[in-house]
């Protein structure tokens, strides 16, 4: 099993959810709601309003998501729907617990940091960097720049 950090649209609530709650894809654990420990520009881009973590460590605010148990499984297809590693790569961050709601024995407690992996990308218009930075991803948010889901074919999904 591996750990991975979401931020975007993955997120419990947001358009691309039903994802991790798909047991056809694999097996997934919701473990903890966490925080980057580094800053980082989360930021909202392209016409299809996708929130994307620039690979610039120090740069924006500490981003808010959630950490999850995948199999290798659900890691293949995660790696297949954030087009790894063209558009994103898998990258290992220091995240600090905010809560912690998976059943360890040695469960971390709020404040401990432990590694995740999460997708950001290195692939970007060096205007993003410009773009306003958020701490946390809500497709609803009031930065009016609500998520296009399209299909394989570029239509847009209700």
């Amino acid at each position: 099993m591996t750990r991975v950090f979401v931020y975007g649209t993955l997120k419990k609530g947001q358009p691309n959810d039903s994802i991790m709650l798909d047991p056809t894809i694999g097996t997934v654990k919701f473990l903890a709601r966490a925080r980057t420990v580094d800053p980082y520009p989360l930021v909202i881009a392209t016409g299809d309003n996708i929130p994307f973590m620039l690979n610039k460590p120090n740069n924006g605010q500490r981003v808010g998501g959630e950490i999850y148990e995948v199999d290798d499984e659900m890691l293949q297809f995660l790696d297949r729907f954030e087009d790894c590693p063209e558009m994103y790569q898998r990258t290992l961050v220091q995240l600090e617990i905010e809560e912690w709601v998976g059943e360890d024995e040695d469960k971390p407690k709020t404040g401990d940091v432990i590694e995740s992996f999460v997708y950001t990308t290195t692939t970007y218009q060096p205007e993003w960097l410009q773009y306003p930075t958020y701490e946390n991803y809500d497709t609803d948010g009031d930065h009016g720049l609500k998520y296009v889901c399209r299909d394989k074919r570029g239509q847009d999904v209700q």
